[in-house]
C-alpha cells in the first residue's frame, strides 16, 4: 500500500472516529484499516491513536500529523486541478522554435491574430536553423523543414516542400529565358550552402520530357541564408531554386517569376512539419496553435498533401508535364 493511500485512510479514521467508519469511506474492511494505521505508525515511530476495546482516541502527535497531512493533500488536490486547467485551457507560455525562413515569412505574420484569439497564451518565439532537441530545450512545438526521426516526438506534416526555379523579370530581359536543358549552363545561378554540412544544395531541373534530374551547375553566387538567396534572385543576380514559402513574397509582388513547373522531392523525408513531444494529453495551447496554423495554411492553398505551387502557371512549360514522374534521385 502506497503512502498516499495510507494518509487517506489515516484522515478517514480521524474524521470517522473508528476503523469501521474509515473502512466504509475508503471502500475496504476494518481489518485493512487497522493494519494500515499500524503500518503508518511503524513508519513514523509514533503512536497516532490510543486504542481500547470500545474507543479510538487520537493522540496529540496524531492531531498534529492530521492537520499537516490534510493541508498537504488539499494543496496536492489544488495543484492537480490547476495543472488540469492549464493543460485543458489555451493559456500559459507557448515556446515555439521555427526554421529561419519559414519563421520569418509564414509564422511571424500569423502571431498577432493568434494572440488576439488566445490572449491568455504568452508567446516565446525562437527563430533559427539549429536542430535543437525539442525535449531537452523545453520547446512546446517546433516548425521545421525535413522529417525528424525521434520516437519521443510527433511529426505532423503541415505541407510538402515544393521548389520553384525563379528569376527576376529584369534578369530574364537581359539574359534571356532558358528554354531547354542545354540552356541551363549558359546562365548565372545562385547557390545555397547548407550550414550543417557546408555542402551546396543540389539543383533539380526538368529535362525535355518534364522529368526532374539533378544538374551539376556552376554557382556564380553562393549564400547560406535563404531569404538572402531570394533577395539576390529578385535583385537580378541570377536564377535560384527556392522553396515555395521562400519564393512566395517575390512571386506575389512580381519581383520574381517561376520558370518551370514545381519540383517536389520524395516524401516523407521532405516537407514542413510541426514537431512536438509525444504525450497522452496534448496541452491545449499546443493543440490550438496547430489548429490555427493549419487553418491559415489552408486559406493560402496549402495542406499536408498540397501547396499553391501546384497550380502556379510556369513561364516555360515542358511536353508531357501533367503526367511526369519525379526522378527519385538522392541529393
Amino acid at each position: 500500500m502506497d503512502k498516499l493511500r495510507l494518509l487517506e485512510i489515516f484522515l478517514a479514521t480521524c474524521d470517522g472516529g473508528s476503523f469501521a467508519a474509515a473502512a466504509k469511506v475508503c471502500d475496504t474492511d476494518p481489518s485493512t484499516v487497522s493494519k494500515a494505521i499500524s503500518r503508518l505508525e511503524a513508519q513514523l515511530q509514533l503512536t497516532l491513536f490510543q486504542r481500547s476495546t470500545r474507543h479510538l482516541r487520537i493522540t496529540t502527535a496524531g492531531k498534529y500529523y492530521a492537520d499537516t497531512t490534510r493541508k498537504l493533500l488539499q494543496d496536492l488536490s489544488s495543484c492537480e486541478d490547476e495543472l488540469r486547467h492549464l493543460n485543458d485551457s489555451p493559456c500559459g507560455i507557448l515556446r515555439i522554435n521555427a526554421a529561419a525562413c519559414y519563421g520569418h515569412l509564414y509564422v511571424r505574420p500569423l502571431l498577432h491574430a493568434f494572440s488576439q484569439r488566445y490572449p491568455a497564451i504568452k508567446l516565446e518565439l525562437e527563430i533559427n536553423d539549429l536542430h535543437l532537441d525539442v525535449i531537452d530545450n523545453d520547446i512546446d512545438i517546433a516548425l521545421r523543414t525535413g522529417y525528424v526521426k525521434d520516437s519521443r516526438l510527433v511529426a505532423r506534416q503541415l505541407s510538402p516542400m515544393d521548389f520553384l526555379v525563379c528569376a527576376s523579370p529584369h534578369y530574364l530581359e537581359v539574359q534571356g529565358t532558358p528554354q531547354h536543358a542545354d540552356d541551363f549552363h549558359n546562365h548565372h545561378w545562385i547557390g545555397f550552402r547548407i550550414k550543417e554540412t557546408q555542402q551546396l544544395q543540389p539543383i533539380f531541373l526538368p529535362n525535355r520530357h518534364g522529368a526532374y534530374l539533378p544538374h551539376e551547375l556552376e554557382r556564380r553566387h553562393v549564400t547560406d541564408d535563404g531569404e538572402t538567396m531570394a533577395y539576390m534572385c529578385a535583385d537580378g543576380l541570377g536564377i535560384a531554386q527556392l522553396p515555395h514559402f521562400l519564393a512566395k513574397p517575390g512571386l506575389d509582388s512580381g519581383d520574381l517569376v517561376s520558370l518551370y513547373p514545381h519540383y517536389r522531392p520524395p516524401q516523407p523525408a521532405n516537407g514542413v512539419f510541426a514537431i512536438y513531444p509525444k504525450r497522452d494529453y496534448l496541452p491545449a495551447k499546443v493543440r490550438v496553435f496547430i489548429e490555427f496554423i493549419t487553418a491559415a495554411l489552408d486559406s493560402m492553398g496549402e495542406s499536408p498533401q498540397h501547396t499553391w505551387a501546384e497550380h502556379l502557371a510556369p513561364l516555360v512549360d515542358f511536353p508531357h508535364t501533367p503526367s511526369r514522374t519525379i526522378q527519385r534521385t538522392a541529393p
